[in-house]
């Protein structure tokens, strides 16, 4: 295969959002969460999806959603739905997170494929 036959290869792209939630403020996370999905799920380009709480170990995020697209450009676009989404019901995300004291790391993956 030529460089140039791989360089046209799309990628997946994942997402993984990491999340430490007070006990407190977890049936509201959860609500969230759970309408978010609803609206990524329905995306054109969503491949698959993980909501996962942590059952052991150190670290302190106690939830995880790993969501797969089919490229960067789709992540892109269900973004942008999130956004709509969250100012059809007048959300702002990061202020409510940050009154619900739930705190965040995320960031987008691709595939690791060593030379």
């Amino acid at each position: 295969m030529s460089i140039h036959a791989k360089a046209s290869v799309v990628a997946p792209l994942y997402r993984i959002n990491k999340f430490a939630v007070p006990t407190a403020a977890r049936a509201q996370f959860l609500e969230l969460v759970e309408k978010t999905l609803e609206v990524i799920r329905s995306q054109d380009g969503y491949v698959k999806d993980l909501f996962l709480e942590q059952h052991a170990g150190p670290g302190k995020f106690n939830f995880c959603t790993m969501i797969e697209f089919t490229s960067e450009e789709v992540a892109q676009k269900v973004a942008a739905a999130i956004g709509e989404f969250d100012r059809s019901l007048n959300i702002d995300r990061a202020a409510l997170m940050e009154k619900l004291g739930v705190e965040t790391d995320s960031a987008s993956y691709k595939s690791f494929q060593a030379t």
